[in-house]
C-alpha cells in the first residue's frame, strides 16, 4: 500500500515539496504519495488530526504553522527543541517532531558547495525563527558563529540560548571579516539590504541567502565584493531529503534533484 505524506501551510500552492518528494520516491523506489494541503489559519491541529485518521505517515510543516507543530509534537528532537519550531512530523503511536532546516543548510554548504565550516568565521544575519532553526547544526560544525540583528537585543536573546554564539549589531561588525555570511532575514522579499559595513567579506567568502528564485540585494552586494554566492534552493532540497530519511530510513541523492529544479 502506498504510504501518504503531505506538506501543510497557508498559503501552499507555491510549494516545490510535492515535486521534490516525487523525484526522491522515483529515485529510491519508495512507494509514497505526497501532496500539498492548505490548512485554515485556525485549523492546523484539526488538519493534522484528520491526516492521522486517514492513515498518513507524516507531514512537512511550513509558514505559518511551525510553532504550532512544535506544540503539537509529543516527542521532539534536540534540533526541534532548540529551534522551538518543527517542520517535520512523523506519525506513529505518537507524533514525533523534528526540524530539518539547519541540517539542510549545513549539508548544502558543506556537501554541495564544498565549503567546510569547521573553524570558519560565520555570520548569521537575523535573529528570527529561521536563525533559531539553523543555529545548533551550524554550531555542531565547530564554526565560530556570530549573529547580527538590527535590534541587538534579539541577537543577544538568541545567543543566550546557544552556548558559543556571539551577538552583535551591524555597526559593530566594522573591521571584522567572515568566511561565510548567511542571510536568514526576510530582506530579499522587500528588496532591502541588511546594513553590512564595508569589508566584511573575507577573501574567498561564501555569501548564502536562504531565499531562492531571485537575485537579492545581498547576493548582488556579495558578488560585487568578490564573494561566491548561493541561494537557498539547495537548502530546501537538503532539508526535504532529511525529512525523507526520517520517514523512510533512506537518504536520497540530492544532486540530480537540485540540477532538475535549477533547470
Amino acid at each position: 500500500m502506498t504510504d501518504r505524506y503531505a506538506v501543510i501551510g497557508h498559503p501552499i500552492s507555491h510549494s516545490k515539496s510535492p515535486h521534490i518528494h516525487k523525484l526522491f520516491a522515483e529515485q529510491t523506489g519508495e512507494d509514497i504519495s505526497y501532496v500539498a494541503i492548505e490548512a485554515p489559519l485556525d485549523g492546523f491541529a484539526e488538519t493534522v488530526k484528520r491526516l492521522r485518521l486517514e492513515g498518513y505517515k507524516g507531514c512537512n510543516v511550513t509558514v505559518p504553522f511551525k510553532f504550532e507543530a512544535f506544540e503539537l509534537a509529543e516527542r521532539r528532537s534536540e534540533r526541534a527543541q532548540t529551534a522551538q519550531a518543527v517542520n517535520t512530523l512523523k506519525f506513529d503511536r505518537d507524533i514525533f517532531g523534528d526540524n530539518t532546516d539547519g541540517a539542510g543548510l549545513v549539508r548544502d554548504i558543506e556537501k554541495n558547495l564544498g565549503k567546510n565550516l569547521e573553524g570558519k568565521r560565520v555570520l548569521l544575519m537575523g535573529a528570527g525563527g529561521a536563525s533559531y532553526g539553523v543555529a545548533l547544526p551550524l554550531l555542531q560544525t565547530h564554526c565560530m558563529l556570530t549573529v547580527a540583528n538590527r535590534t541587538v537585543e534579539k541577537a543577544i536573546r538568541l545567543a543566550s540560548a546557544f552556548q558559543g554564539v556571539q551577538a552583535s549589531n551591524y555597526a559593530d561588525l566594522a573591521g571584522r571579516q567572515f568566511d561565510v555570511i548567511i542571510n536568514a532575514t526576510s530582506s530579499g522579499l522587500t528588496d532591502d539590504l541588511p546594513p553590512l559595513p564595508q569589508g566584511v567579506f573575507a577573501d574567498g567568502a561564501l555569501a548564502y541567502d536562504m531565499m531562492y528564485g531571485k537575485e537579492t540585494p545581498f547576493m548582488s552586494l556579495a558578488r560585487a565584493n568578490g564573494a561566491t554566492v548561493a541561494d537557498g534552493l539547495g537548502m530546501l532540497i537538503e532539508q526535504a531529503a532529511e525529512a525523507f530519511y526520517i520517514w523512510r530510513g533512506v537518504r536520497p541523492d540530492t544532486r540530480p534533484v537540485i540540477e532538475t529544479l535549477r533547470s
